[in-house]
């Protein structure tokens, strides 16, 4: 009983440091990527994602002729031209096309789950192996039950199971 409450206890732990550690990390990576004051091409371009059907980034789109990344990064040399902040140029293009352009996910909202699912299913997960072994670990037999004489059986149930194995043969 009181390995479980340690266990339980333990847990709960765990996953409280991580909400408390990791969300005030996440808003400050938000904050510094998206606070740059004269951001480059390849800086911006990285947080899109091109709608071509390619998966990559609008920075690392490799066909030479793609009909969205190549126009996308002559507009954005022109925002950037034109004084506009990282954040501001995202911003446009997450109003023009959705969420779906950024290629991470933001921080706030229901977004944060994209961020702390993965830790949060780590420790439960470790967490439920830790219970199942212990489970198995105290269902084993011990050491003490090993010296025992081996359980007996129905002299009936032998015969009839002996009486089968000879008709088989």
């Amino acid at each position: 009983m009181r390995a479980k409450l340690t266990l339980a206890s333990s847990l709960a732990f765990l996953i409280a440091a991580l909400f408390v550690f990791l969300s005030p990390e996440l808003k400050d990576v938000s904050r510094e990527t998206f606070a740059a004051e004269t951001p480059t091409n390849s800086q911006v371009s990285e947080g899109l994602t091109c709608q071509c059907g390619c998966g990559l980034t609008v920075a690392n789109c490799n066909m030479p002729t793609c009909g969205f990344s190549v126009p996308m990064r002559a507009e954005i040399d022109r925002m950037i031209g034109e004084g506009k902040t990282r954040a501001q140029i995202i911003a446009f293009y997450r109003q023009e096309y959705g969420e779906k352009v950024l290629s991470a996910p933001t921080t706030e909202g229901f977004n944060i789950l994209a961020w702390t699912m993965p830790f949060i299913a780590l420790a439960l997960g470790g967490g439920l192996m830790v219970v199942a072994v212990g489970r198995w670990h105290s269902s084993a037999p011990s050491d003490s039950t090993s010296g025992a004489q081996p359980v007996s059986f129905d002299p009936e149930l032998r015969r009839k199971l002996e009486k089968e194995l000879e008709e088989r043969r």
